[in-house]
């Protein structure tokens, strides 16, 4: 099972909680192997051009549906080489904003950027990052205007926010969630579709003012292209079974995640559909493939 991420991040974590459960569906240990470097390409490609014998799968990540419109050339093709096997989670983000800002909901945050065009300004990690697309999506369907402030990560960007030096941010829900609690940082809302089981007390921002609205990261295993429909039905049901323990689901809840355990056709129309939607904020937000 191949991560294309370091070891410690969301990818490795959910593919080691996995792993486990998935060995004994199976039969024979399912060993995760972390390919991290040029931003997930080497694992992605690893994968891509590995033989469709079910014997190595991708960690997938949605930055997968993202890379394609941000770089001008892949060794891979995100359609056509790969064969979706199931969506295992999924994790939304959330916007929140230091307190000296005095929106305090969504309806009332669109209110006061409308009137001050561009000086408002948000940090959300690197361009291109699952979370400053949010961030465009949630300015292209409100009509808004704010500056993005790049930062290297999420780290940083919440340094900052919470000092004041940016007035909000597309933050990771674990990350900010702390500090919405202690007050330092005031949640509008989180980007999935509906609230998050770790913050009941927060809206969606669909429901808070900008209907139709999401945006989530999610994690799934992805086989190469052309792997036998057999393999694929065996590997499905194992990922389904892992999803499905109690305890697993448990910890995936406790970290802001949804378990999922789509079928490999629902995984795959996700796929489609997030391709097509970030090659469209792309686009309107101005970000040139490199």
């Amino acid at each position: 099972l191949i991560v294309p991420t370091s070891p410690g991040g969301g990818t490795d974590i959910t593919a080691r909680m996995i792993a486990p459960k998935l060995s004994e569906y199976l039969g024979q240990q399912v060993v995760v192997d972390n390919r991290a470097g040029a931003g997930t390409i080497i694992g992605n490609e690893l994968v891509a051009r590995a033989a469709p014998d079910g014997y190595t799968l991708l960690m997938g990540i949605s930055s997968l549906t993202i890379i394609p419109h941000i770089h001008a050339k892949l060794p891979f093709d995100v359609g056509k080489d790969y064969a979706p096997v199931s969506q295992v989670v999924r994790v939304p983000n959330i916007l929140v904003s230091h307190p000296s800002l005095p929106a305090r909901s969504v309806k009332e945050l669109i209110g006061f950027a409308r009137t001050r065009p561009g000086q408002l300004n948000f940090g959300a990690g690197s361009a291109g990052s699952n979370p400053h697309l949010a961030m465009e999506l949630f300015l292209s369907m409100t009509g808004l205007k704010m500056v993005h402030v790049p930062y290297k990560g999420q780290g940083p960007a919440l340094i900052d926010l919470l000092a004041g030096h940016v007035s909000l941010m597309m933050a990771s829900i674990l990350s900010a969630l702390p500090h919405v609690k202690n007050g330092r940082l005031h949640a509008y809302g989180v980007t999935s579709t509906k609230r998050a089981a770790v913050a009941p007390d927060v809206p969606a921002i669909a429901e808070a003012g900008v209907p139709g609205y999401e945006v989530v990261q999610w994690f799934g295993v992805l086989a190469p292209a052309n792997t036998p429909r057999e393999i694929i039905d065996r590997l499905h049901a194992g990922v389904v079974r892992a999803v499905q323990d109690p305890a697993i689901r448990e910890r995936f809840i406790s970290d802001g995640a949804e378990t999922v355990g789509s079928t490999p056709e629902e995984f795959a129309a996700v796929i489609r559909a997030d391709l097509s939607k970030w090659s469209k904020v792309i686009k309107d937000a101005g970000i040139k493939p490199e």
